[in-house]
């Protein structure tokens, strides 16, 4: 087996607890790529694309908020590896029937937000002696190594805007806001919370226009078994049309879909795009 990291062997069989859009189909291909032999995936309808199902070699669908049900499927397939990928729209978050399992989870928490209930789901599973991988698992080739990633570098202007972006989303860390959050000559413009990066970004863009620097980086203590950064075409359109001049992300720990097209949009867009290194303490 090729290791996983320094603790993890590539597993043969991998459950893909799988959200929306492209990143669980990515993922799957990926952990095939690696090694692993079998796929389950366990999906949600009106979430995960069906293109995914073509990928596995096994899958169960479950509602969403029915938390029993899927504990008990994930621990009738056997398999002792899982990751959990891909977003779950805001809209269903909010108007779930749960069940009582879940319920009483919800209950349980002291605050709701996505790390604590997210959070509790992978520990819940954990405790089947299910190991949830991080979510980031086998894709180091869609990760961006620090450096500078476009054409053209940060502006002076840009890059001090991308520090104090940096101190922001670290030093904000305990409230889970701010992964995504945009600056513009020293002001902090708009702070992500629970609607996502793209709105987020559109909304920075009806309030600092052109120039706006956007920072995407992992909070201090972040879950990598869920909640993974990720950016692709989509959002760099929306930074086209907000008129973003700058995008920093988190070397190592960000997932860039389809990297090459995402610097070409940067260099079209004479977009600054850099990859930075941080630390707790940022």
């Amino acid at each position: 087996m090729i290791p996983l990291d320094m603790n993890t062997e590539i597993p043969e069989s991998l459950i893909i607890i799988a959200g929306r859009d492209a990143y669980p189909r990515m993922l799957a291909k990926a952990a095939r790529k690696a090694g692993v032999k079998r796929i389950v995936v366990l999906g949600f309808k009106g979430e995960t694309q069906r293109d995914l199902v073509a990928l596995a070699d096994e899958v169960h669908w479950v509602p969403l908020g029915s938390m029993r049900l899927l504990l008990d499927t994930l621990e009738s397939t056997g398999v002792k590896h899982a990751v959990m990928v891909g977003q779950i729209g805001m809209h269903n978050v909010f108007h779930l029937r749960l069940d009582k399992l879940a319920k009483d989870l919800y209950r349980s928490l002291e605050t709701r937000n996505a790390h604590t209930i997210y959070g509790t789901v992978a520990d819940e599973i954990e405790k089947l002696g299910i190991k949830v991988l991080p979510g980031n698992a086998f894709m180091e080739c869609y990760t961006p190594e620090a450096g500078q990633l476009s054409r053209r570098a940060p502006t002076e202007r840009e890059q001090s805007d991308i520090e104090l972006g940096l101190k922001l989303v670290k030093g904000t860390s305990e409230f889970e806001i701010g992964q995504t959050v945009a600056i513009k000559d020293g002001t902090i413009i708009a702070v992500e919370a629970w609607e996502g990066t793209n709105q987020t970004i559109k909304r920075a863009g009806k309030v600092g226009k052109a120039g706006t620097v956007i920072v995407k980086v992992p909070k201090v203590g972040h879950d990598m078994r869920f909640d993974i950064p990720v950016v692709g075409a989509k959002t760099f359109k929306v930074m086209k049309r907000a008129k973003v001049s700058c995008l920093a992300v988190e070397a190592g720990k960000t997932i860039l879909l389809e990297k090459e097209k995402l610097i070409a949009l940067a260099d079209q867009y004479n977009m600054a795009f850099v990859a930075v290194e941080t630390t707790e303490e940022e």
